[in-house]
């Protein structure tokens, strides 16, 4: 499958259960004590050894009141600004609590609601979230008029990739239908899910789809080893890129 190379130069290399990391703390020589007093930066995840996480969906049902606050009581962001939730790939959202827990994301008011969370809490709220169904557009809602052009360039950017400024296709690690990788399910002999965290992207909100975007292209997250991919690959997408491809994805319906 196109663009499976990203996936395939990201050899795995045996680690521990979740959280896993790439990591290591530094050496500091012990006469620099200024040096030896800041700790380490937290330890970036290897998404490629993670093993899965599952969790209690009630019980994440009932820790989830005050997510409702900016991502709806049904999964669904009240503003652009935040991200839909429900239907969402339960690994990716594990992850991404953890990231921001350990403070590797940029500063947000996720940054102050993970603090807290323990690990079961991250579990639960995972799986409640990954259970929710998307619900369909609400019959009322506005017709909304957007640019042919646009559409298309995002369609193209996501399933082809653009050779000349050399983008790969983004359906090769978020699925053809933007709906997550193909081989989430997939387990190796050792347990681990190494695909298992790329997030679904269909009918995301288009606002954090660009704000994300923009965000890998200024190297502002770092994460994960999927933060690194998407590092090489946000370096590549200018403006227009990131408008089309948000666009496009956020145009689709469930």
């Amino acid at each position: 499958m196109k663009a499976l190379w990203l996936i395939a130069a990201l050899a795995a290399t045996p680690q521990a259960d979740p959280p896993a990391s790439t990591d290591a703390a530094a050496a500091t020589p012990a006469a620099d004590n200024a040096a030896a007093a800041t700790p380490p930066p937290p330890a970036r995840y290897d998404l490629r050894s993670a093993h899965a996480a599952s969790g209690d969906a009630q019980a994440g049902k009932g820790k989830s009141e005050i997510c409702a606050a900016c991502h709806g009581g049904d999964g669904i962001a009240i503003t652009p600004a935040f991200p839909n939730l429900a239907g969402q790939k339960e690994a990716y959202l594990y992850w991404a609590l953890h990231a921001y827990k350990s403070g590797r994301m940029p500063e947000s008011p996720m940054t102050a609601m993970a603090a807290p969370l323990e690990e079961q809490d991250i579990r639960d709220l995972s799986a409640y979230y990954a259970s929710l169904p998307v619900p369909p557009p609400a019959a009322d809602a506005p017709p909304v008029e957007l640019d042919p052009a646009l559409l298309s360039q995002g369609q193209a950017i996501y399933r082809n990739g653009d050779t000349r400024k050399g983008i790969p296709p983004c359906q090769g690690c978020h699925g053809v239908d933007g709906r997550g990788n193909p081989q989430a399910g997939f387990v190796d002999r050792s347990g681990r899910m190494p695909y298992a965290a790329y997030p679904a992207l269909r009918g995301q909100q288009n606002d954090y789809l660009q704000t994300r975007l923009q965000q890998f292209h200024d190297d502002a997250i770092d994460a994960s080893s999927n933060s690194r991919v998407m590092h090489g690959i946000g370096q590549r997408l200018d403006a227009d890129s990131i408008k089309a491809v948000s666009t496009w994805l956020s145009s689709l319906k469930q």
